[in-house]
């Protein structure tokens, strides 16, 4: 009993989005992966010369339901980060502006993407929540994030070739 999958690299999607689309490139994002939030600060840290940041978690969260139709959701998050002058409260609302629209512009293919993902069994959740982290958490930094979940159909008929 062999079961075929099709999997979706978000990390590479974001990849994608960060190098092709053009206010993005235009404000020089610079794209990474993170392990969760503490290596997204991590990131920042290293990344002095850089001013924007589309950063993808390589961990992610996910359960299995195991009613009729049994599914595994995974949750990918998306950072942005935007330098900004220390104290200047305008600055950061024109880097938090930048960042809505960032997200803005991603979720316009997202929804393209969405599409494509469902002909292949795999559906984005349609609420995608986007957040503004705290001005403490990274001094000179806006920084914000949402996440993605996406649902796969789990095959999870018993095979009795996996057991003795």
């Amino acid at each position: 009993m062999e079961s075929k999958s099709f999997n979706w690299d978000a990390a590479d999607f974001f990849r994608r989005l960060t190098e092709t689309n053009k206010l993005a490139r235009s404000k020089n994002f610079k794209f990474c992966l993170v392990s969760s939030l503490e290596g997204f600060e991590e990131a920042l840290a290293r990344m002095q010369n850089s001013t924007a940041f589309v950063c993808v978690s390589d961990v992610s969260s996910g359960s299995t339901d195991l009613t009729n139709s049994p599914h595994t959701v995974r949750t990918k998050t998306v950072f942005f980060a935007v330098r900004h002058k220390i104290d200047d409260m305008k600055a950061r609302m024109e880097a938090f502006d930048l960042q809505r629209e960032i997200f803005r512009q991603f979720m316009s293919k997202l929804i393209l993407e969405s599409t494509r993902l469902a002909e292949n069994r795999i559906f984005i959740d349609q609420k995608i929540r986007f957040s503004e982290i705290d001005k403490y958490f990274f001094s000179g930094c806006a920084c914000s994030f949402f996440n993605i979940s996406v649902s796969t159909y789990t095959d999870l008929r018993l095979n009795a070739d996996e057991w003795e």
